[in-house]
Protein backbone atom coordinates (compact mmCIF):
# COMPACT_ATOMS: atom_id res chain seq x y z
CA UNK A 1 0.00 0.00 0.00
CA UNK A 2 2.91 2.33 0.74
CA UNK A 3 4.15 2.04 -2.84
CA UNK A 4 0.69 2.75 -4.21
CA UNK A 5 0.36 5.76 -1.94
CA UNK A 6 3.66 7.14 -3.23
CA UNK A 7 2.54 6.48 -6.80
CA UNK A 8 -0.59 8.55 -6.19
CA UNK A 9 1.65 11.54 -5.56
CA UNK A 10 2.91 11.30 -9.16
CA UNK A 11 -0.55 10.72 -10.56
CA UNK A 12 -1.98 13.78 -8.83
CA UNK A 13 0.92 16.12 -9.60
CA UNK A 14 1.18 16.86 -13.32
CA UNK A 15 4.61 18.48 -13.00
CA UNK A 16 6.16 15.52 -11.17
CA UNK A 17 4.54 13.07 -13.60
CA UNK A 18 6.01 14.99 -16.54
CA UNK A 19 9.50 15.08 -14.98
CA UNK A 20 9.58 11.37 -14.11
CA UNK A 21 8.14 10.41 -17.50
CA UNK A 22 10.89 12.40 -19.18
CA UNK A 23 13.54 10.66 -17.04
CA UNK A 24 12.20 7.20 -17.89
CA UNK A 25 12.08 7.93 -21.62
CA UNK A 26 15.59 9.45 -21.51
CA UNK A 27 17.11 6.46 -19.76
CA UNK A 28 15.35 4.01 -22.06
CA UNK A 29 16.50 5.95 -25.12
CA UNK A 30 20.11 6.05 -23.95
CA UNK A 31 20.10 2.31 -23.34
CA UNK A 32 19.04 1.71 -26.96
CA UNK A 33 21.03 4.43 -28.71
CA UNK A 34 24.39 4.46 -26.87
CA UNK A 35 25.60 1.05 -28.18
CA UNK A 36 25.19 2.29 -31.77
CA UNK A 37 27.97 4.84 -31.26
CA UNK A 38 30.42 1.99 -30.71
CA UNK A 39 29.54 0.19 -33.96
CA UNK A 40 31.34 1.05 -37.19
CA UNK A 41 28.33 -0.05 -39.21
CA UNK A 42 24.86 -1.15 -38.16
CA UNK A 43 24.33 -2.94 -41.49
CA UNK A 44 25.92 -6.31 -42.15
CA UNK A 45 27.96 -5.95 -45.35
CA UNK A 46 27.15 -8.62 -47.91
CA UNK A 47 29.38 -9.71 -50.75
CA UNK A 48 28.17 -8.55 -54.16
CA UNK A 49 26.30 -5.42 -53.11
CA UNK A 50 27.67 -2.45 -55.05
CA UNK A 51 26.63 1.10 -55.91
CA UNK A 52 24.33 1.54 -58.89
CA UNK A 53 25.87 2.26 -62.28
CA UNK A 54 25.14 5.73 -63.69
CA UNK A 55 22.43 4.32 -65.96
CA UNK A 56 20.85 2.21 -63.20
CA UNK A 57 20.87 5.20 -60.87
CA UNK A 58 19.15 7.29 -63.54
CA UNK A 59 16.57 4.54 -63.97
CA UNK A 60 15.99 4.52 -60.23
CA UNK A 61 15.37 8.27 -60.30
CA UNK A 62 12.79 7.73 -63.06
CA UNK A 63 11.20 4.93 -61.00
CA UNK A 64 10.85 7.31 -58.04
CA UNK A 65 9.72 10.20 -60.24
CA UNK A 66 6.90 8.16 -61.75
CA UNK A 67 5.72 7.02 -58.31
CA UNK A 68 6.29 3.29 -58.91
CA UNK A 69 7.06 2.90 -55.20
CA UNK A 70 3.46 3.85 -54.39
CA UNK A 71 2.19 0.50 -55.67
CA UNK A 72 5.28 -1.71 -55.47
CA UNK A 73 7.32 -2.39 -52.36
CA UNK A 74 10.89 -3.70 -52.38
CA UNK A 75 10.83 -5.57 -49.09
CA UNK A 76 10.30 -9.32 -48.82
CA UNK A 77 9.49 -10.25 -45.25
CA UNK A 78 10.89 -13.45 -43.67
CA UNK A 79 7.55 -15.23 -43.78
CA UNK A 80 6.86 -18.43 -45.68
CA UNK A 81 4.20 -17.08 -48.02
CA UNK A 82 6.38 -14.13 -49.05
CA UNK A 83 9.60 -16.11 -49.45
CA UNK A 84 7.88 -18.77 -51.55
CA UNK A 85 6.32 -16.16 -53.82
CA UNK A 86 9.07 -13.58 -54.17
CA UNK A 87 12.34 -15.23 -53.08
CA UNK A 88 14.83 -14.80 -50.26
CA UNK A 89 13.83 -12.25 -47.64
CA UNK A 90 15.27 -8.77 -48.09
CA UNK A 91 18.59 -7.85 -46.50
CA UNK A 92 19.33 -4.38 -45.16
CA UNK A 93 22.59 -4.42 -47.13
CA UNK A 94 20.70 -4.58 -50.41
CA UNK A 95 19.36 -1.08 -49.76
CA UNK A 96 22.44 0.42 -48.13
CA UNK A 97 23.08 2.64 -51.17
CA UNK A 98 19.42 3.61 -51.72
CA UNK A 99 18.53 7.22 -50.89
CA UNK A 100 15.68 6.96 -50.15
CA UNK A 101 15.15 3.21 -49.82
CA UNK A 102 12.09 1.63 -51.43
CA UNK A 103 10.98 -0.64 -48.60
CA UNK A 104 7.33 -0.42 -47.75
CA UNK A 105 4.12 -2.31 -47.11
CA UNK A 106 1.75 -0.97 -49.81
CA UNK A 107 1.34 -3.47 -52.61
CA UNK A 108 -1.17 -2.75 -55.30
CA UNK A 109 1.20 -4.68 -57.55
CA UNK A 110 3.74 -7.39 -56.63
CA UNK A 111 6.92 -6.77 -54.68
CA UNK A 112 9.87 -5.98 -56.98
CA UNK A 113 12.81 -6.78 -54.72
CA UNK A 114 13.71 -9.84 -56.86
CA UNK A 115 12.34 -8.79 -60.24
CA UNK A 116 15.82 -8.51 -61.79
CA UNK A 117 16.45 -11.07 -64.58
CA UNK A 118 13.08 -12.70 -63.89
CA UNK A 119 11.62 -11.33 -67.12
CA UNK A 120 13.18 -10.44 -70.46
CA UNK A 121 13.76 -6.87 -71.61
CA UNK A 122 11.03 -7.37 -74.21
CA UNK A 123 8.59 -8.33 -71.48
CA UNK A 124 9.39 -5.14 -69.56
CA UNK A 125 9.02 -3.02 -72.69
CA UNK A 126 5.61 -4.53 -73.45
CA UNK A 127 4.53 -4.32 -69.81
CA UNK A 128 5.55 -0.69 -69.41
CA UNK A 129 4.03 0.27 -72.76
CA UNK A 130 0.70 -1.50 -72.12
CA UNK A 131 0.42 -3.35 -68.79
CA UNK A 132 -3.05 -4.71 -69.54
CA UNK A 133 -1.77 -6.55 -72.63
CA UNK A 134 0.14 -8.88 -70.31
CA UNK A 135 -1.90 -8.64 -67.12
CA UNK A 136 -5.53 -7.89 -68.07
CA UNK A 137 -6.60 -7.14 -64.48
CA UNK A 138 -3.76 -4.66 -63.93
CA UNK A 139 -4.62 -1.05 -63.06
CA UNK A 140 -1.07 0.12 -63.75
CA UNK A 141 -0.81 3.25 -65.96
CA UNK A 142 0.88 3.07 -69.35
CA UNK A 143 4.49 4.24 -69.57
CA UNK A 144 5.09 3.92 -73.31
CA UNK A 145 6.18 7.56 -73.43
CA UNK A 146 9.48 6.52 -71.84
CA UNK A 147 10.48 5.08 -75.22
CA UNK A 148 10.33 8.58 -76.73
CA UNK A 149 12.25 10.41 -74.02
CA UNK A 150 15.91 10.61 -74.98
CA UNK A 151 18.26 11.05 -72.02
CA UNK A 152 21.74 12.53 -71.78
CA UNK A 153 24.35 12.32 -69.02
CA UNK A 154 24.49 16.09 -68.56
CA UNK A 155 24.30 15.96 -64.75
CA UNK A 156 25.31 12.40 -63.97
CA UNK A 157 28.67 13.33 -62.43
CA UNK A 158 26.95 15.71 -60.02
CA UNK A 159 24.36 13.00 -59.27
CA UNK A 160 27.04 10.49 -58.29
CA UNK A 161 28.94 13.10 -56.31
CA UNK A 162 25.76 13.93 -54.37
CA UNK A 163 25.28 10.30 -53.40
CA UNK A 164 28.92 10.12 -52.36
CA UNK A 165 28.34 12.86 -49.81
CA UNK A 166 25.83 10.61 -48.02
CA UNK A 167 28.09 7.56 -47.97
CA UNK A 168 27.78 5.83 -51.33
CA UNK A 169 31.37 4.77 -52.21
CA UNK A 170 31.71 6.32 -55.66
CA UNK A 171 35.46 6.86 -56.10
CA UNK A 172 37.27 9.30 -58.38
CA UNK A 173 37.59 6.74 -61.16
CA UNK A 174 33.83 6.20 -61.14
CA UNK A 175 33.23 9.94 -61.27
CA UNK A 176 35.72 10.44 -64.11
CA UNK A 177 34.12 7.66 -66.16
CA UNK A 178 30.50 8.41 -65.23
CA UNK A 179 29.52 9.88 -68.62
CA UNK A 180 31.19 7.09 -70.57
CA UNK A 181 29.71 4.40 -68.29
CA UNK A 182 26.26 5.97 -68.68
CA UNK A 183 26.41 5.51 -72.45
CA UNK A 184 28.34 2.26 -72.46
CA UNK A 185 25.85 0.20 -70.47
CA UNK A 186 23.23 0.46 -73.21
CA UNK A 187 25.79 0.06 -76.02
CA UNK A 188 26.55 -3.55 -77.01
CA UNK A 189 29.84 -2.37 -78.51
CA UNK A 190 30.94 -0.25 -75.55
CA UNK A 191 33.83 -0.70 -73.10
CA UNK A 192 32.34 -3.63 -71.23
CA UNK A 193 35.55 -4.49 -69.38
CA UNK A 194 35.95 -1.01 -67.91
CA UNK A 195 32.32 -0.74 -66.78
CA UNK A 196 32.25 -4.20 -65.22
CA UNK A 197 35.55 -3.60 -63.45
CA UNK A 198 34.00 -0.59 -61.74
CA UNK A 199 30.57 -2.18 -61.29
CA UNK A 200 30.92 -5.99 -61.09
CA UNK A 201 28.01 -7.84 -62.61
CA UNK A 202 26.66 -4.84 -64.51
CA UNK A 203 24.49 -5.89 -67.46
CA UNK A 204 25.39 -4.38 -70.84
CA UNK A 205 22.97 -4.33 -73.75
CA UNK A 206 20.47 -2.20 -75.62
CA UNK A 207 17.66 -2.51 -73.11
CA UNK A 208 14.87 -0.85 -75.12
CA UNK A 209 15.99 -2.15 -78.54
CA UNK A 210 16.16 1.36 -80.02
CA UNK A 211 19.21 3.20 -81.41
CA UNK A 212 18.79 6.20 -79.10
CA UNK A 213 19.35 6.09 -75.34
CA UNK A 214 16.00 6.62 -73.64
CA UNK A 215 14.38 6.68 -70.23
CA UNK A 216 13.09 3.19 -71.01
CA UNK A 217 16.71 1.98 -71.22
CA UNK A 218 17.48 3.45 -67.82
CA UNK A 219 14.35 2.15 -66.10
CA UNK A 220 14.78 -1.39 -67.43
CA UNK A 221 18.48 -1.36 -66.46
CA UNK A 222 17.39 -0.53 -62.91
CA UNK A 223 14.62 -3.14 -62.81
CA UNK A 224 16.93 -5.84 -64.16
CA UNK A 225 19.49 -5.33 -61.39
CA UNK A 226 17.02 -5.57 -58.50
CA UNK A 227 17.79 -8.61 -56.38
CA UNK A 228 20.65 -9.83 -58.56
CA UNK A 229 23.67 -8.54 -56.65
CA UNK A 230 23.66 -11.15 -53.87
CA UNK A 231 24.22 -14.84 -54.59
CA UNK A 232 21.75 -16.32 -52.14
CA UNK A 233 22.86 -19.86 -52.94
CA UNK A 234 26.05 -19.11 -51.01
CA UNK A 235 24.78 -16.44 -48.61
CA UNK A 236 25.07 -17.20 -44.90
CA UNK A 237 24.00 -14.57 -42.34
CA UNK A 238 26.55 -13.47 -39.75
CA UNK A 239 25.60 -15.27 -36.51
CA UNK A 240 27.16 -12.45 -34.46
CA UNK A 241 24.58 -9.92 -35.69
Amino acid sequence: MAILDKHKILEKNATLLLIFSFLVVTIGGLVQITPLFYLENTIEEVEGVRPYTPLELTGRDIYVREGCYVCHSQMIRPMRDEVERYGHYSLAAESMYDHPFQWGSKRTGPDLARVGSRYSDEWHIDHLRDPQSLVPESIMPKYGFLLDRVIRPDHIVERLRTDRTVGVPYDEEMLQNAVADFRTQADPFGDAAGLQARYPGAQLRNFDRQPQLTEMDALIAYLQVLGTMVDFSTFEPDPNR
